[in-house]
């Protein structure tokens, strides 16, 4: 025969109830902001940017997407994930490419608004690629760099119905009113726009 097992008291019934009335992310381990991505390119890194870095929205239903933007970090890549991690900076992209092996981290959801652009209006309609490297050292564009990063902008164009061109896959310093240089001189866009069509 089973021996009974002893009820719980009462203070472990209270402990338990107030831990479920507790939000998931106040809960330790858990960062605030790190709400699971919504990917439809698989191989990416989850690496979450603070919350206090973008803005909640939910895309495509509250602002329609029609562009990729491409960047370059004028950074490492570990720098500029804690970049995106640190609540003090402002900014964030949707993702980031690491030169050497093309390594792909997602840092926002893309229904919500990466701060990326410098300009409202497009940080709304647009998804943000950041990538390592600087605009003036050529050899940070790898081979690994440009095809993993035209794989994920062929899958965007074509989730969001963006045309796979130069007028919808834009450069940081195409923005209105951007103060920023990047990609760069350096950067291959015949290339990227062929690899981006051809993925």
């Amino acid at each position: 025969m089973e021996r009974a097992k002893p009820l719980p008291s009462r203070r472990r019934l209270l402990t338990g109830a107030a831990l479920a009335a507790v939000p998931y992310a106040l809960l330790p381990g858990v960062r605030a902001g790190a709400r699971p991505p919504a990917v439809g390119y698989p191989p990416v890194d989850w690496q979450p940017a603070s919350s206090s870095n973008f803005t909640e929205s939910d895309r495509p239903r509250a602002h329609a997407v029609d562009r990729v933007i491409i960047h370059v970090a004028q950074e490492r890549y570990s720098s500029t994930l804690a970049t995106f991690q640190d609540p003090r900076q402002k900014v964030s992209a949707h993702y980031l490419v690491r030169s050497a092996d093309g390594h792909v981290a997602q840092c926002v959801r893309e229904a919500d608004i990466a701060w990326h652009a410098g300009n409202w209006d497009y940080n709304t309609r647009s998804v943000g690629i950041e990538h390592e490297g600087w605009v003036d050292r050529p050899f940070y564009f790898t081979d690994a760099l440009y095809k993993q990063s035209a794989r994920l902008t062929a899958a965007l164009c074509a989730r969001y119905g963006i045309p796979r061109d130069r007028e919808h896959i834009i450069g940081h310093r195409q923005v209105p009113g951007a103060d920023h240089t990047d990609p760069g001189p350096v950067w291959d866009w015949t290339r990227y726009i062929r690899l981006v069509n051809f993925a």
